[in-house]
């Protein structure tokens, strides 16, 4: 079984220029993580395209071997970087974990 990681952001910014950018930064920085990170199988970023009062504007889905490949991914220092930046942007945040 593989685990499944999903984050979704709603970021702070609500100018829609300024917001779009800002999904596309940080779309740019989670995609360099695979190549740094070797506990990531598979990562996925999206970025919202529906304007809804309900919507996240960014969102990541990732697959890991198990926990402890997510428990080491979420300590590495190249992720706490980008999650730091992340942080940085948004005004919420929701995860959820499974098995597929």
């Amino acid at each position: 079984m593989t685990l499944r990681h999903i984050v979704s952001w709603k970021l702070a910014e609500t100018d829609p220029e300024l917001n779009r950018q800002q999904r596309r930064a940080i779309a740019d920085a989670l995609e360099t993580l695979p190549a740094l990170i070797p506990e990531i199988l598979r990562l996925e970023v999206g970025s919202n395209i529906r304007e809804s009062d309900t919507a996240h504007d960014v969102v990541l889905v990732a697959d890991y071997a198990d926990e402890a490949a997510l428990d080491a991914y979420i300590v590495h220092p190249e992720h706490e970087k980008v999650a730091a930046f992340v942080r940085g942007l948004a005004a919420s945040r929701v995860s959820v974990d499974y098995l597929v």
